[in-house]
C-alpha cells in the first residue's frame, strides 16, 4: 500500500493520545487510530493492525507495559522496515529495552519518547518530547512530533528517555506530596490555606507544578489532568531502579504510600493531587 507520508497512525485514544490525534488533524495530518476500548472515537479502526496497514509511522500512546506488548504482537505481522514506532507510553525500563528488542529484530526502527505535560498541554500541541534512540530516526519524524510540541529533547540511545522520564515524575509525585501536607499543617495551626497562593507567589520553592495544583487542591477539584494510578505507577518503577541498583528512596518511599492511600480508597482515576485527601476526608 502507498502510504502518505504525512500520515499517522495513533494508538491509544486515553487522556493524551486522544488529543494528539486531535491536535494533528487539526495540522492536516492524515491520522488512523485505535483504541483497546470501543467508542473513543466512531472513525477508530478495527485493530493496531489495520492502523499499522494505514501508516509507516505509529505513535503508541498505551498505559503500561502489558498494553504496549499486546499492542506490538498484534502488529508485527504487518511491520516492514519503512516503518518507524514511537512508544510515548511511560512504561518500565525493562519493558522498554523489551520493546525495543523485539520491534528492531524485526528490522523495524523503534523510539523511546515519553513525554512532560498533561491534558491541555496535549490538547494545544505543547508536549516536551523526551527521545532515546536513533539520531537519524529522530530526524525523520521530527516534523511529526513537532506538530504536537513544544520541544523535543534527544538524551541517548533507547532507555534513557523512559528514566528521565520518570526521575521527573519522582519529583512531580514528592513536590505535590509535600505541598498536601505543608497545606495540612497550615489548616491545622489555623492558617487560611486560601492565602497559601499568595504567599507562595513571593517564595523560592513556587513552581510551574505548585501553580497548577495548589488552587485545584484548595477547591477539592481533582479532575484528572494526570491521574493517581499512572503516577504511582511511574514512582514504583522509580522504586524499582533504585531497588536493583541498592539504592534507598525514603522520600519517593513515602509518596508512594499516600498514593496507595487514594487508591484504596478507589481514587484510581483522580488527579494524582487527590492525595490531598488524606488529611482533608
Amino acid at each position: 500500500m502507498n502510504k502518505d507520508t504525512h500520515s499517522v497512525g495513533i494508538i491509544g485514544l486515553g487522556i493524551i493520545g486522544s488529543r494528539i490525534a486531535n491536535t494533528l488533524k487539526q495540522k492536516d495530518w492524515q491520522v488512523s487510530v485505535w483504541n483497546r476500548t470501543s467508542g473513543k472515537d466512531p472513525n477508530a479502526l478495527e485493530s493496531p493492525s489495520e492502523v499499522a496497514r494505514k501508516s509507516n509511522v505509529l505513535q503508541i500512546f498505551v498505559r503500561d507495559g502489558e498494553a504496549l506488548h499486546h499492542v506490538i504482537e498484534n502488529i508485527e505481522s504487518d511491520l516492514t522496515p519503512e516503518h518507524i514506532i514511537i512508544n510515548h507510553a511511560t512504561v518500565s525500563l525493562e519493558d522498554t529495552k523489551s520493546a525495543n528488542q523485539r520491534i528492531t529484530s524485526l528490522g523495524v526502527s523503534f523510539l523511546d519518547c515519553p513525554f512532560t505535560g498533561s491534558r491541555d498541554a496535549a490538547a494545544a500541541g505543547q508536549l516536551n518530547y523526551y527521545v532515546g534512540g536513533d539520531q537519524q530516526t529522530l530526524e525523520k519524524v521530527h516534523p511529526l512530533l513537532s506538530a504536537s510540541s513544544n520541544s523535543i529533547t534527544h538524551l541517548g540511545e533507547v532507555g534513557t528517555a523512559t528514566v528521565f522520564k520518570i526521575a521527573t515524575n519522582m519529583i512531580s509525585a514528592t513536590s505535590v506530596a509535600i505541598l498536601s501536607e505543608s497545606l495540612a499543617v497550615c489548616k491545622a495551626a489555623g492558617v487560611k490555606v486560601e492565602k497559601m497562593s499568595d504567599a507562595m507567589k513571593v517564595n523560592a520553592c513556587s513552581s510551574g507544578l505548585t501553580n497548577m495544583k495548589l488552587p485545584t487542591m484548595l477547591e477539592g477539584n481533582y479532575e484528572p489532568h494526570f491521574s493517581l494510578k499512572n503516577m504511582l505507577k511511574d514512582a514504583n518503577f522509580g522504586l524499582n531502579i533504585a531497588d536493583i541498583e541498592g539504592i534507598n528512596l525514603p522520600v519517593l518511599k513515602a509518596a508512594a504510600q499516600s498514593m496507595q492511600s487514594q487508591m484504596d480508597k478507589g481514587q484510581d482515576d483522580a488527579d494524582y493531587s487527590v492525595i490531598y485527601r488524606n488529611f482533608t476526608d
